[in-house]
């Protein structure tokens, strides 16, 4: 299944429950700091996760219903940064050369980057050769 597309709120909340597990709704809109969006636009929001089979009940104490992601992290980051991407032609390098201008990368991420760039390249090497035996 592919993984939908989120909203500026919906990953919001997606992000307080990949980092508290599970949550209720209050517990979810206390993550935001102030002002807060109000309880119901947060119900309404997770409920449209839920729809998206992206966060399921789990439990429900007394009133309050106990939510936890389906999606992963990672596959939410991927098809935001593919959508992201889309804004730049698919190509990576004008979306680097914007944040290098803006000042949100630095030296030290370039170099971070280069290592994630080269362990890759050393994966993908590896996998080619065990395919080729």
């Amino acid at each position: 299944m592919r993984t939908p597309r989120f909203t500026r709120l919906e990953l919001q909340i997606l992000e307080a429950l990949w980092t508290q597990g599970k949550a209720s709704i209050r517990e979810i809109q206390e993550t935001f700091p102030e002002p807060r969006p109000a309880y119901t636009t947060i119900q309404t929001t997770v409920y449209r996760l839920e729809g998206k089979h992206a966060v399921r009940r789990v439990r429900k104490i007394s009133n309050a219903h106990i939510f936890e992601p389906i999606v992963a992290r990672d596959l939410a980051r991927h098809r935001f940064l593919d959508e992201v991407l889309s804004l730049f032609g698919g190509r990576a390098l004008p979306m680097v050369a914007q944040l290098a201008e803006a000042g949100k990368l630095t030296r030290d991420d370039i170099r971070a980057l280069e290592k994630v760039i080269r362990k890759r390249d050393q994966r993908q090497n590896a996998d080619r050769s065990r395919r080729s035996k």
